[in-house]
């Protein structure tokens, strides 16, 4: 099947990344959390870095399969993220706010668009959270967070690598970790994250509302070193309202992460790299990344 370059162009105008290239139709991008996500820290001050790359093997059409051609890309994307944890309760979980302001370098080499490079870099879309809850058992940990992706950063319509994606989107997150032994050793976590969408004003198409869960299953040794299995599952629910097709906008990955605590210094580590095996687009971007990302997160207490 032959697939005109004004058509994917035209797909592909509507943006396929932002903040950073994984994210399926919304700003979330998955997998950058993994081991225990889903675990209010305690009291206080926390700084947490996110530097996240990503290699875009093919794009994908709505069926999930690549598109003909040499198209491929790379996204780099710094993360920075401040989470105060307070002294607060309420419905008996701790309270926290929490920011996310992404630096992103994306490029992209697109066969597809007639053999174009396209490329851009600097501040994405900024994400402030009022609300965090965190709960507490012996052998359990739960959160639920809202927060919203403001459309702060630069959106060219006609740029697919422009760092903006030109609508804001709320963020509705829960999750929990269960900790099978006393000891806290082995452990099983899911956190999820459903997103809403305000209208792209460039296109004039509200994208669908999207549900990703992020899971992990870990071990830690004796030394305190973490180590685990890690993956993302991400689905569009809803179609894209006044995008080209119904199309649904899907996205599996599968990984493996090694974490270490120095309590001491008051300084957490991770490092994770994830494999996705499906990716297909939906009506909004035409097209959809499918790649490998490796991801190194710094958490320091302040």
């Amino acid at each position: 099947m032959k697939y005109p370059t004004t058509v994917w162009l035209a797909a592909l105008g509507a943006s396929l990344l932002a903040t950073p290239a994984l994210a399926v139709n919304g700003h979330y991008p998955p997998g950058i959390e993994g081991l225990s996500a889903a675990a209010v820290p305690p009291e206080g001050l926390y700084y947490r870095g996110y530097l996240l790359h990503y290699d875009v093997d093919n794009f994908n059409d709505s069926s999930g399969t690549a598109v003909p051609g040499d198209n491929s890309g790379t996204v780099t994307a710094l993360a920075h993220r401040l989470i105060w944890i307070t002294d607060k309760t309420f419905l008996g979980a701790d309270y926290g706010v929490e920011a996310i302001v992404p630096m992103l370098d994306i490029e992209l080499d697109l066969d597809v668009a007639g053999g174009q490079r396209f490329e851009d870099d600097g501040l994405g879309d900024v994400f402030v959270g009022p609300l965090i809850l965190g709960w507490h058992g012996d052998q359990w940990d739960a959160t639920f967070a809202a927060g919203h992706w403001f459309d702060t950063a630069d959106f060219e319509a006609d740029n697919p690598a422009s760092v903006g994606k030109g609508y804001g989107s709320t963020m509705l997150t829960l999750g929990g970790v269960w900790h099978l032994d006393a000891e806290r050793r082995w452990n099983v976590s899911a956190l999820s994250r459903y997103e809403i969408k305000t209208e792209q004003d460039d296109t004039g198409i509200t994208p669908g509302d999207s549900w990703l869960v992020e899971w992990g299953i870990g071990h830690r040794l004796e030394n305190g070193l973490e180590l685990g299995l890690v993956g993302y599952d991400a689905w569009q629910l809803e179609a894209d309202d006044g995008a080209p097709t119904s199309a649904k906008a899907e996205r599996h990955a599968i990984g493996a992460e090694a974490g270490y605590l120095w309590p001491t210094a008051g300084v957490m580590l991770k490092a994770a790299a994830y494999h996705e095996y499906d990716a297909s687009a939906g009506g909004l971007k035409g097209l959809e990344s499918e790649g490998d990302a490796l991801r190194l997160q710094l958490t320091k207490f302040l």
